[in-house]
């Protein structure tokens, strides 16, 4: 969840590193005692994410600044639109622009390309039968927050935030446990016994021939890796509604319309966070 007190937290963390002992450029160019207003504008079309972190960006620079924000995060917006506008001294919105804009237009990034994902997989679906896009934990460093909060805003879901929130075994448990000589079907037992009842259970395979073992083992979710659409169809007719069913693996926007028409739950999305491009958005003066 993207609360006050974290986006507060690194927009500080981002302001001491840009601006570690004034802005020299403005305190040596600007007089104190201007005044000016600028607006967020963008150059290219995206959703919008990241309003109240721009707001922030110019309020803990100088509380004297004023942020209006024109359209609520979540919205459509084409070149030339007004997205906020900052009031107050020249100084405090040169100094904390860059800022602003770096946050929000990496968002809006995530925004853009969890809209276009969503909208392909509804498009090749019936209405109402479309798969959750959803993202994963390959997210930047300290901004986990920020980019998954970017995600809803684009219309997609939430994976787990981390590794405390759920069981989730992957190849490199299963192949462990192989090694180790254990059953794969008396560990995933074994674990729903050390777990509690509200805490769900993932299970990565990467072929139909561990579909069987993931359910006899109590899987929740049952995750298909890099399945071919044949295999995919394939594993949801073995699964039949026992688990919820995930599909992963270098998912494209090419590829999502096939994926989604295979009758998956969920797909999940690396690229709507490791491999983002930001939008474009300029701050432009009146």
């Amino acid at each position: 969840m993207l609360t006050d007190s974290i986006i507060d937290r690194a927009v500080r963390a981002a302001l001491d590193e840009d601006c570690p002992w004034g802005d020299v450029t403005v305190e040596t160019t600007i007089p104190a005692d201007a005044t000016g207003v600028a607006r967020l504008v963008p150059r290219q079309p995206g959703v919008l994410s990241g309003g109240r972190v721009f707001v922030a960006a110019f309020r803990l620079q100088d509380p004297r600044l004023e942020v209006s924000l024109e359209r609520p995060d979540g919205s459509a917006f084409e070149p030339g639109d007004v997205l906020a506008t900052v009031r107050g001294p020249v100084r405090g919105i040169l100094t904390a622009g860059r800022v602003a804009l770096n946050f929000t237009q990496h968002m809006s990034g995530i925004a853009t390309m969890t809209r276009a994902f969503v909208d392909a997989a509804t498009a090749a679906c019936a209405p109402g039968a479309a798969p959750r896009i959803v993202d994963t934990r390959k997210t930047l460093p300290g901004l986990r927050a920020f980019e998954k909060y970017a995600v809803t805003c684009g219309g997609g879901h939430n994976h787990r935030f981390g590794l405390s929130d759920a069981v989730m075994v992957k190849d490199n448990h299963l192949a462990a446990l192989r090694e180790a000589g254990l059953d794969t079907v008396a560990a995933l037992r074994a674990i729903r016994g050390r777990i509690g009842h509200t805490t769900t259970i993932e299970v990565e395979v990467d072929s139909p021939e561990q579909i069987p073992l993931a359910l006899d083992g109590g899987a929740d979710i049952i995750m298909l890796d890099n399945f071919s659409l044949d295999d995919t169809r394939r594993g949801v007719e073995l699964i039949a509604h026992r688990a919820v069913v995930e599909a992963s693996g270098t998912m494209t926007l090419d590829r999502i319309p096939g994926v989604a028409a295979t009758g998956v739950d969920v797909i999940s999305v690396g690229a709507l966070t490791h491999s983002v491009k930001a939008v474009d958005l300029g701050l432009d003066w009146e």
